[in-house]
């Protein structure tokens, strides 16, 4: 006897639109969303509707994440090229007559103001790893450097408007890529120790590397007076110092349990800066303490291991770098922002991965996660 479409019950007819999600993964993303949820609440309860429209962005990156679940690493390849191109051309736009605001070109009036740097975010590991499963099984010194190019040309046009925490993230997704397609560690080497040489030289001649008067050639001033008030926030703790002083003092002030729910005094007192944005892992901190700081640290370690758990089971070499360099978006999300937050980093503006209030920054999050579970899906079906 046929059995009719209409027999079916509807739970059977959806269970194959969830078959193959990741559990694990998608399991830290809820702890991860509850937790944004609860310090938004707090944090954003006398910023109109911050609260409803965080709820909103994390249901609108649930229902990407979803619909990005369903389609094959293999149809992803295919948008790699398109998607990067789009991005490409909607950075020099921004460039040409992009909408400036507090002194940054990073906005496009399309008849909906987007920020199109964004899109590099995942723009460009789906290009780079389009390019080396491309050039898979005949790598040569060539074909890095194309790759190098490749990343330059967007990471320089977000630079210029100017935009250094997503630059950074950028940038960081494409050395990802470039790093796991099998970059030599004789090339990687050499401008790490370069780095932590110009590091400790700044540390030492710091009062006068930084005293008025004296310029760096290659950046701008703000750019200068950030890793200056890095290095030493008490020299203007009532401006540019004010950030990180504020958000050390939160951190500390919430002890081993924090103040409690709802408690937090340099947040409630608006001491805090942008606690609802970038700020918001101090009011996090303040109101649950150590012990929640570290449920935050082992929740996003959780998620970057699982993401690349999933990259080193990919079918395809796509799919491996693809979700390698996934993985490292979210742990420079989150490593970035703790840091500048704790003082151990220049303030920069990068949003916590679901904590943070922003709706672009939610979207990309889901696009990135629905990338992931179409690839752990892959697998399955693959070993099935």
């Amino acid at each position: 006897m046929a059995v009719t479409f209409q027999s079916v019950p509807l739970w059977r007819r959806i269970t194959p639109w969830f078959r193959g999600f990741d559990g694990p993964l998608a399991f830290v993303v809820f702890l991860l969303a509850c937790a944004g949820l609860l310090t938004m609440y707090s944090s954003g309860f006398d910023h109109g509707s911050r609260f409803e429209d965080h709820a909103r962005n994390m249901l609108i990156a649930g229902g990407i994440m979803f619909v990005m679940a369903q389609v094959p690493p293999q149809r992803l390849m295919a948008f790699a090229v398109p998607i990067y191109l789009v991005g490409v051309t909607l950075l020099v736009a921004v460039a040409v007559f992009g909408v400036t605001k507090k002194g940054a070109r990073r906005w496009l009036n399309l008849g909906v103001v987007i920020q199109p740097s964004e899109i590099l975010k995942i723009a460009m590991p789906l290009m780079l790893a389009w390019w080396f499963q491309k050039r898979e099984g005949q790598l040569r010194p060539l074909d890095f450097l194309v790759a190098a190019v490749l990343l330059a040309v967007p990471v320089g046009l977000i630079m210029t408007q100017p935009d250094l925490g997503t630059a950074l993230l950028v940038l960081a997704a494409g050395v990802s890529v470039i790093f796991f397609a099998g970059l030599s560690w004789r090339l990687v080497i050499p401008p790490v120790v370069l780095g932590l040489v110009a590091v400790t030289l700044l540390v030492i001649f710091e009062p006068q590397l930084c005293a008025d008067g004296v310029s760096w050639p290659g950046l701008r001033d703000y750019q200068q007076q950030r890793i200056c008030t890095l290095l030493d926030p008490g020299r203007d703790p009532l401006g540019r110092g004010f950030h990180i002083i504020q958000g050390m003092i939160a951190i500390g002030s919430g002890g081993f349990w924090g103040k409690g729910f709802m408690q937090g005094t340099q947040t409630h007192l608006e001491f805090i800066p942008e606690r609802t944005t970038d700020f918001i892992f101090a009011a996090f901190s303040e109101e649950f303490g150590l012990f929640g700081n570290l449920f935050l640290v082992m929740a996003f370690g959780f998620l970057v291991l699982r993401a690349l758990s999933i990259a080193l089971e990919a079918p395809t070499v796509f799919a491996r770098l693809l979700a390698g360099a996934l993985a490292m978006i979210f742990f420079f999300y989150a490593f970035v922002n703790m840091g500048m937050v704790s003082g151990i980093l220049p303030v920069v503006g990068v949003p916590l991965p679901f904590i943070s209030y922003g709706g672009t920054a939610m979207v990309t999050l889901g696009l990135a996660l629905g990338m992931l579970m179409s690839i752990a899906k892959s697998k399955r079906l693959v070993q099935s």
